[in-house]
């Protein structure tokens, strides 16, 4: 076991140093810099205490996965927080633990082999565990949830997708991290009531943390802050577009009472927007975001949004690939295009991937887009016969 543990050690301390050291580090990169660093005081305590002399018990470390996972999901997935002193509470477990360790430092507090020996410690050794379970399970369910509802709500920002704006890769790694947990407990369990110390259920820890040691320094050092690169002015930015911009939910039916915005001028900004879409084709840029249309109409931003959701009933996301899936069945039919690879027209027509471009398009009119081509053809000539 040394040697993975040699490794995770590796990793993830210079992992969390490059991302601590990273050129303007956000808060989500501190954040993930810190845990990267604790997994390897973890692991640097597992290897003295295998090697060298049982120093200190460090199971209080696992307590701050947790919270830590939270807290940078949060400050990647929320345009706009602050630190709150409340996100303190949830390293309180972790405290609660090492206070103990220090306190009864020598005893068996945390023993597997003999941990149902009736001493004082017994009760502490139960809670530790159910909690830990609790605990893992908790924030694990939270950042599925976070990731999810970020994904559902960045498609009124985007038009295209991208893991480092949708954060799927953090999706895997946040699944990976519980399975990885609930193996651990699993086993555990098993080396508690087969008496067999033969399984380490440690082993399987180490592995998943030197796994997310290299999953994080590989994505988390690429990973932008997901706001601040979405709303990147690429043109200048007027007085307009300084409004502070609050997200907002609408009904049913289009009130625009809460945001200040009447009926009559949301009709009109969508009027305006339709407009542009169709003299400019802004949807022929791959990257186009929301901001992009919002500085170039002078539109507040939290207005488009309110606007393409409350009166066209989509999000920002639909209604730009649907001028995009337009303008490919154009280009499909186009004799000029014909020696193009569907690739090469979904990219002409602003798409910038071609999983997702398949799947857009075959949800819009029920068939791929060779199947759409060869209809068309065949239809054509048909009609000339």
């Amino acid at each position: 076991m040394n040697e993975i543990l040699y490794v995770g050690l590796s990793q993830s301390f210079f992992a969390g140093l490059m991302i601590a050291t990273k050129r303007n580090p956000t808060v989500a990169d501190r954040l993930l810099a810190a845990w990267l660093l604790l997994i390897a005081i973890e692991m640097g305590f597992a290897i003295i205490n295998e090697t060298i002399i049982p120093l200190f018990e460090y199971v209080f470390i696992p307590f701050t996965y947790g919270p830590l996972l939270f807290l940078y999901i949060k400050y990647q997935t929320s345009e706009h927080v602050k630190f709150n002193y409340k996100y303190i509470l949830h390293f309180l477990p972790a405290l609660a633990v090492f206070i103990t360790l220090i306190v009864f430092r020598g005893g068996p507090v945390m023993r597997l082999e003999n941990f149902w020996n009736n001493d004082p410690f017994l009760s502490f050794r139960l809670l530790y565990g159910l909690s830990f379970f609790v605990s893992i399970t908790t924030y694990s369910v939270i950042a599925f949830v976070l990731i999810n509802r970020h994904q559902r709500n960045i498609q009124n920002l985007v038009s295209y997708t991208s893991g480092r704006i949708t954060l799927s890769w953090l999706l895997v790694i946040s699944i990976s991290f519980y399975v990885t947990y609930v193996a651990v407990f699993i086993l555990g369990v098993y080396v508690i009531f087969a008496k067999d110390p033969s399984y380490d259920p440690t082993l399987p820890s180490y592995f998943g943390l030197t796994f997310f040691a290299f999953a994080f320094s590989f994505y988390g050092f690429k990973q932008p802050g997901i706001f601040s690169e979405i709303l990147h002015p690429r043109h200048p930015v007027t007085a307009k577009e300084e409004i502070k911009e609050k997200s907002k939910s609408l009904d049913p039916e289009p009130k625009y009472e809460r945001s200040g915005l009447k009926e009559k001028d949301a009709r009109k900004y969508l009027g305006t927007v339709l407009t542009y879409m169709d003299e400019k084709k802004p949807y022929l840029d791959v990257d186009l975001t929301i901001h992009d249309i919002s500085v170039a109409l002078s539109i507040p931003r939290h207005y488009l949004t309110q606007v393409i959701n409350g009166l066209l009933g989509k999000n920002f996301y639909t209604f730009i690939n649907e001028y995009r899936i337009q303008e490919v069945k154009k280009l499909l039919v186009n004799v000029d295009y014909s020696n193009y690879t569907l690739t090469a027209i979904a990219f002409e027509a602003g798409f910038n991937s071609k999983s997702s471009f398949n799947s857009i398009f075959k949800n819009s009119t029920g068939m791929t887009p060779s199947q759409f081509r060869e209809a068309y053809f065949l239809d054509q000539a048909g009609q000339e016969t």
